[in-house]
Formats: structure tokens, sequence, C-alpha cells
């Protein structure tokens, strides 16, 4: 399936499951998927890098690369499952997009995702902006970039520069974790995206993800070894809108995302404990 027809089919169903066979070699030798996996993924950011440099890197490009790092996903054997996008979809304003982070994979596939039905940028470390050929590409979608060393300046720039995104009909993607991490702990999930979305008057989508398939490095934290025997699970909420003083729909937010986790059979710290 080519990135168009993922699109319509996602317009036109609202989710997606991995249809094709399982790849027997990539679990028999997880070493060599690993291999292959980021070779694919390399050559399509220096590919891609080298279209932002030109500035012709457009909202439609970045649109078919996350559909194509699905791909490369499962050409070693992933498996994706993707729900919940029908109310999403119906929803005719921007929205704020909260979600757990996992691993890179979060970046590289929820575009694929949320720009066949709307305009969407992301909140992000400003340092991604620095990586060699993943900066140009991250530039090009003029994201939101915080440095996560002063939360109260981050706030501001999140807070101005969200109402103006949001403004301009183009919806904001946010992990309001402090660091990627394979276990979800609400202590550490702020309520930065919940702040901006009642400040700019709109509605928040939970989003829960797992995506543990690419694990988090050692060395090298962008760049973990791949596990095909771990699906892909991510799934939408409704759209919310914030009461009050936005603790409520916080912990709204965080019971969705705990309650898929469990669903999914991936452990969480600190259950019911909730971040101000």
């Amino acid at each position: 399936m080519n990135a168009d027809n993922f699109s319509e089919n996602l317009i036109r169903n609202h989710f997606y499951n991995t249809t094709q066979p399982r790849c027997l070699w990539a679990e028999k030798i997880p070493a060599l998927a690993t291999a292959v996996y980021y070779a694919r993924l390399v050559n399509l950011i220096v590919r891609s890098s080298r279209v932002a440099r030109r500035g012709r890197y457009t909202s439609k490009q970045w649109c078919w690369d996350s559909h194509f790092v699905m791909q490369i996903l499962e050409s070693v054997g992933g498996t994706v499952h993707i729900s919940g996008l029908k109310k999403m979809a119906r929803h005719p304003g921007p929205v704020v997009f909260i979600a757990n982070h996992m691993s890179m994979l979060d970046t590289f596939l929820l575009p694929g995702l949320v720009l066949p039905f709307r305009r969407v940028t992301f909140v992000i470390k400003e340092g991604l902006l620095d990586y060699p050929a993943f900066g140009w590409i991250m530039k090009a979608v003029k994201p939101i970039a915080v440095k996560r060393q002063n939360p109260r300046k981050d706030l501001k720039t999140v807070l101005s520069e969200g109402q103006r995104f949001l403004a301009e009909n183009c919806s904001v993607i946010i992990f309001p974790q402090a660091t990627r991490s394979a276990r979800f702990d609400p202590a550490t999930f702020n309520t930065l995206g919940v702040k901006l979305a009642r400040k700019a008057g709109v509605p928040v989508v939970p989003v829960a993800l797992k995506t543990d398939f690419q694990q988090n490095g050692k060395y090298i934290k962008e760049m973990g070894p791949v596990n095909p025997q771990k699906p892909v699970y991510i799934q939408f909420g409704d759209p919310m809108v914030v009461q009050g003083n936005g603790q409520a729909t916080h912990r709204a937010i965080v019971d969705f995302i705990e309650a898929k986790l469990a669903a999914w059979a991936l452990p969480t710290d600190g259950a019911n404990s909730v971040a101000g």
C-alpha cells in the first residue's frame, strides 16, 4: 500500500492493522532485523534531509516519510495497530494531542496518522534540530522547540508559539514526559499540554502509544535494538474540552493512557499519581 492509499484508508476506515505475513527470518535473527531496519531508516532520513535543505520539504512529504517508516517497520516483521481516529477526524478545528513518549518511533509515526486529517506540528526538545540530517527535517516542519532546562521559560514558549499555531488552524502534538521511557510514570507527565489547550480554547486528544518495538539504545538513545515480536499500538482518545483549571482533564488523559497500556500488557509506575 503506497502512502496515498494508506492515507485514503485511514480517512475511510479510521483504523489500521498490519495484515502482511510474519517475517520469520527477522524473528530468528533479531540482530539482522535491527541492522536492516536502521539501514533503511537512515537511508530515508538522508534522502529527505536533502529535500529539506533545499527548502522543498512539504507536509505531504512528511506524511509520505512517516508512512514509509511504517513500511520499514513491517518489512522486518513488526506489526502496527492504529485505532480511535473517528471522533478526532470529525472534529472541525485544531486540537492539542497529548501522548506518552516511548521511543523515537512516536515522532516518526504520528505525522502520518494526523496529517491525512489536519495540519500539525510538534513540541520537541531543541537538541533535535541539531541532529545530523534529521535536524533539517525537523526544522522544515517548523516545530515548537524547548530547551527542557527552564520549565518556566518552556511554558512561556509553548503557550505563546502553541497559541499562534492553533490560531492558524494547525494542531500541536506534545509529549509531557521529561524523557522517552518504555515505562509510563504519571508523576513525570506534566500539565503543559492541558495548559496550552485551556489557554487557546481548543480540545485535547489523548494518545496512548506502545512503541517499544524500537527500544532506546544504551549508547545512542535514538538507536536501540528493534524487537519484531513487540507490536506497535497507537490509540487516539476522543477530543475533550478542558474543564475548570484542567486538573480533571489531565487526570482523564493519564487514566486513558494507563488503561490502554494495561490492556496492551505494558507495566506502569505510580498508578493514579498525577503531576501538577
